[in-house]
């Protein structure tokens, strides 16, 4: 369902093109970022058995919310789930694979989901909107984000830029109406043998575009290297 008005689009295809959303599903259909999808799993049905109303804001093709369905039901725990995307082809290549889920073409600042009405939000690599999440969540309710942490995707990166500067790490949302109630760090490494799987990995994020023809020359040049995954697992509750 497409419920983005066209006054909010910054383009006539907002989100992930086609191209991208291809690129994601190939690569994580190759298990590599499996650990994380486990994880995550793991951290959002931390609940007891209990059944859970969730959104996936920011869904892109569906993986880790389908990750986190298959390990529901091995559980036999309840999950009643919606998942919206900017990307109407990000949206419509999830739909394929999970008809169970209400999926929406739709954006983080205008949830098309009644106030209150969520026990948990996932927003994994995407973009929060503070307020909006909070108005949607139950009291109580929980937020869990995925971000990078500093060393994430570092030799990609150092291939591609003539130099890595390290940032500042800061929470996602503001602690003066977030809450931080549970911290993870995980990390792995992943050895790419296959030049495609490289170019996948480089087209799925946002140092495509980033990066200099010359960068994005030296990594096509590529057939093997071993990267870094390094994410923040981190679960807020509103602290009002």
């Amino acid at each position: 369902m497409n419920l983005l008005p066209v006054q909010n689009k910054r383009s006539k295809d907002p989100g992930d093109s086609k191209a991208m959303v291809q690129a994601r599903a190939e690569f994580l259909r190759a298990g590599y970022y499996q650990p994380l999808a486990a994880k995550l799993a793991e951290v959002a049905l931390d609940q007891g058995g209990e059944p859970q109303t969730l959104l996936d804001a920011g869904c892109g093709e569906g993986y880790y919310l389908r990750e986190l369905l298959a390990q529901a039901e091995q559980r036999q725990q309840q999950l009643i789930c919606a998942a919206l995307d900017i990307s109407k082809w990000a949206v419509q290549a999830a739909a394929k694979q999970a008809p169970r889920v209400t999926w929406l073409v739709a954006s983080n600042n205008h949830i098309p989901l009644p106030t209150a009405s969520l026990d948990t939000l996932l927003c994994v690599f995407g973009f929060p909107v503070a307020h909006e999440f909070r108005r949607v969540l139950k009291p109580n309710g929980r937020l869990i984000m995925v971000d990078p942490a500093n060393h994430h995707l570092l030799e990609l990166k150092q291939i591609i830029y003539p130099q890595v500067h390290s940032k500042p790490e800061q929470l996602p949302v503001p602690a003066d109406t977030w809450q931080l109630t549970d911290q993870q760090r995980l990390t792995f490494t992943i050895s790419l043998t296959q030049p495609e799987h490289i170019q996948q990995l480089l087209t799925m994020t946002p140092h495509l575009y980033r990066a200099s023809s010359e960068g994005r020359a030296r990594a096509a040049a590529l057939t093997h290297i071993d990267v870094t995954v390094d994410v923040w697992i981190r679960t807020f509750v509103s602290a009002d």
